[in-house]
């Protein structure tokens, strides 16, 4: 019998964490063409909401089904808006350990809703599913989404090096062509496989973006290290 995770919301002060429903499709659709999250995972370009609503109704209920981890929308208390997505994958239920992935809308960052979500996800995992082992894989070159495992209290383990494609805009890119948005990178994440809310896709080359290779930099989250902070953000699953 497949292990899997409880079919669950959770909430902090600010945030509720709660399954996709189909009405997320163009809230999703419109953070996902930010160009700081096209840069950093590796999302389809462009980002349609024919991929969204996939993602919605079928991708992300599977990764919970087939045992493989969990997705969480991030959105809003008051205003319900999406301000994110958090991801568990590569569950292992024999070491009881999974890898993080995450991105934030350009609107919302600065907030502070990145390490909020992951610290609830995180003490949800350690607490409620008594899981030994979280970790986060950051491209090299970004800055903000190290410095959001650094507020988790993660561990640098090492660097995985070339382990990356990332993308950056090529220099003949028009920004009138596309609706795409410059944001702060705070917030946006690289994560691993077939990337946060799509499938691992080539961007073509009239997309305005090419790819360059990077290093990865691994990060762990142990139930020892949030010693202090269940306190601070107590998590409510139901």
């Amino acid at each position: 019998m497949t292990s899997t995770f409880p079919d669950i919301s959770i909430s902090t002060d600010r945030l509720v964490l709660r399954p996709f429903e189909e009405a997320d499709v163009p809230a999703l659709t419109a953070m996902m063409a930010d160009d700081q999250i096209t840069a950093w995972l590796t999302s389809p370009v462009p980002y349609t909401e024919d991929e969204a609503r996939d993602f919605v109704t079928r991708r992300a209920p599977a990764r919970r089904t087939s045992g493989d981890g969990i997705v969480f929308a991030v959105t809003e208390f008051l205003t319900q808006r999406l301000v994110g997505v958090v991801e568990l994958r590569g569950a292992d239920w024999h070491v009881l350990s999974a890898e993080a992935v995450y991105a934030t809308a350009s609107w919302a960052r600065g907030e502070g809703y990145a390490s909020e979500s992951l610290l609830a996800v995180a003490q949800w995992l350690f607490q409620d599913q008594k899981f030994e082992r979280l970790e986060l894989r950051t491209p090299a070159d970004n800055t903000a989404a190290q410095q959001v495992a650094q507020k988790l209290g993660c561990i640098s383990e090492g660097v995985l090096r070339n382990a990356w494609i990332a993308r950056t805009r090529t220099e003949n890119w028009d920004p009138s062509q596309d609706g795409s948005q410059d944001g702060s990178q705070d917030g946006s994440r690289g994560g691993s496989h077939d990337g946060s809310a799509g499938a691992r896709q080539a961007a073509p080359p009239e997309s305005g973006w090419a790819e360059i290779r990077t290093d990865l930099i691994v990060w762990s989250l142990l139930p020892e290290d949030l010693d202090g902070s269940f306190e601070q953000l107590p998590p409510r699953a139901w």
